[in-house]
């Protein structure tokens, strides 16, 4: 991906679009962040990210040189035969000694700025329950309970056979 730099509000920092050699350091602030590295899905956004950059935003944050901070969104086309496109952020992480200095804050605002210039109009996101600062951070910048309930189910359990199968 090509290299875009652009100033926000927080003081000497600098916004760009992420690059490969980016993996290492996005990986460190995730693990340090999430408590476990998740090389294999990093790998997997930036291969898929540079074979199909129309589907992808992948943004970072540098302070002093540093990558401290870094967004990931895709693209969701036609989700369940709908035409408006609506993307996913699927990964947000700042490092700890640049939190609160409004690094994810610059992050999420460009990230919606381009997302809405492409014509897209929701933005989607997970976390878990139990992870308190995540769901602050999300809250604090707009997001909201989907009306809509998310189902799982284990799959090493055997499906139980019903006569009311749909």
């Amino acid at each position: 991906m090509p290299s875009a730099s652009a100033s926000i509000s927080a003081p000497a920092s600098n916004l760009r679009l992420l690059v490969g050699k980016d993996l290492d350091r996005v990986i460190a602030i995730d693990r340090a962040n999430a408590g476990r590295a998740r090389r294999h899905f990093f790998e997997k956004r930036f291969a898929a990210a540079a074979a199909h950059p129309e589907d992808f935003i992948h943004l970072g944050m540098e302070e002093g040189g540093t990558l401290c901070g870094f967004a990931f969104a895709r693209l969701l086309r036609g989700e369940f035969g709908r035409e408006q496109i609506a993307a996913v952020l699927d990964a947000v992480g700042v490092a700890a000694e640049s939190r609160r200095r409004g690094i994810g804050r610059g992050l999420l605002r460009e990230l919606i700025e381009r997302l809405r210039g492409l014509g897209v109009r929701t933005l989607h996101s997970q976390a878990e329950w139990s992870d308190a600062e995540l769901t602050r951070f999300l809250a604090a910048s707009g997001f909201k309970l989907a009306p809509r309930l998310a189902l799982e189910r284990s799959v090493t359990m055997p499906l139980v056979e019903q006569s009311d199968d749909v």
